[in-house]
């Protein structure tokens, strides 16, 4: 995404009081072409677009298609564009969307689906597809690093080096969560972290840590709502940074925070920012995770809010 996108970045405004309806629109749904039974969903999500009242036209996305550009060339034909798909398709369809006038609307077939979950957006089919019909448009935050944008967060260190295992074991046969699961206990074994130098309103701080997470707009940290977040309107950035532990400690950490028992202070170091440099003096070419995917970029990464600048179909 180049630099005229963050025109969009000035828009502002909570999402939930500057809602309105969008009356007579047509709809384009990018389908992930890798959905589970992704042919037969096909069917499925026209006819359920249709028994709602609305004809929509559902275009399947090749492994090799970028989402991004899709959504763009969409939102030149019609006012909705819709991601079905999991985190990962739509932060793609989303970044598509930033610098246009087309709406994004969720129809949540991942396994996780934080941001449909973020947002309130029903988890069931019909029901997700009911709140594309209403068409109800609110405004919603997106970050951006290096000029790429996500929805949810973005992080170096220990994750992106799971995903890269868990691609590889995936490549080798294996199915996607025991893949996850042998990934993470490879890379735990072995990971030493990441040093990185911080610079905030001015200020530099340098730091050796396991990971570095940046989330648009803040997270829940412990409790039954951990990696939630009540917000996507606030307008900053959560710099989370883990302490230097052993790895062997790791897991561990984890579990103090699914328990409910994370100690911020001193299990998690947390910077809020609208904008924030993460440079990286040991590496020049680093593996960031966005949304999901690994991309690979070039110290320093420069991160921003972009207030207001997605706009988004939500429920009542």
């Amino acid at each position: 995404m180049d630099n005229r996108s963050l025109a969009a970045c000035s828009t502002q405004g909570s999402w939930r009081r500057r809602a309105r309806r969008l009356v007579n629109f047509l709809i384009t749904v990018l389908l992930n072409a890798r959905a589970f039974h992704a042919e037969k969903r096909k069917d499925d999500i026209a006819a359920l677009f249709r028994a709602a009242g609305s004809e929509a036209a559902i275009v399947e996305l090749q492994p090799d298609q970028d989402p991004a550009e899709a959504a763009r060339a969409a939102s030149a034909r019609t006012p909705v564009v819709v991601a079905a798909g999991g985190d990962g398709s739509v932060s793609g369809v989303a970044a598509g969307l930033v610098t246009t006038p087309a709406a994004l609307g969720v129809l949540p077939l991942g396994t996780l689906n934080h941001f449909a979950k973020d947002l309130d957006i029903p988890l069931d089919l019909e029901q997700a597809v009911a709140t594309i019909v209403a068409g109800r448009v609110g405004h919603v935050d997106v970050g951006e690093v290096n000029d790429r944008v996500f929805i949810n967060n973005s992080s170096i260190g220990l994750y992106p080096s799971i995903v890269e295992a868990r691609e590889e074991l995936r490549r080798r046969g294996h199915r996607k969560w025991p893949a996850f699961a042998l990934a993470t206990f490879r890379v735990l074994r072995h990971h030493r972290g990441v040093s990185v130098r911080i610079e905030v309103n001015g200020r530099q701080e340098v730091r050796r840590t396991p990971f570095v997470l940046v989330g648009n707009n803040e997270y829940q940290l412990d409790g039954i709502r951990l990696g939630s977040r009540a917000r996507l309107d606030g307008g900053r950035l959560f710099t989370y940074l883990a302490p230097r532990v052993h790895t062997r400690e790791m897991p561990m950490l984890v579990a103090r925070a699914l328990l409910g028992r994370a100690r911020q202070p001193e299990d998690f170091e947390i910077i809020s920012a609208p904008e924030l440099w993460i440079d990286t003096p040991n590496e020049r070419n680093v593996h960031v995770a966005l949304d999901g995917e690994i991309a690979t970029m070039t110290s320093p990464l420069h991160y921003r809010i972009c207030p207001g600048a997605l706009k988004v179909l939500l429920p009542a």
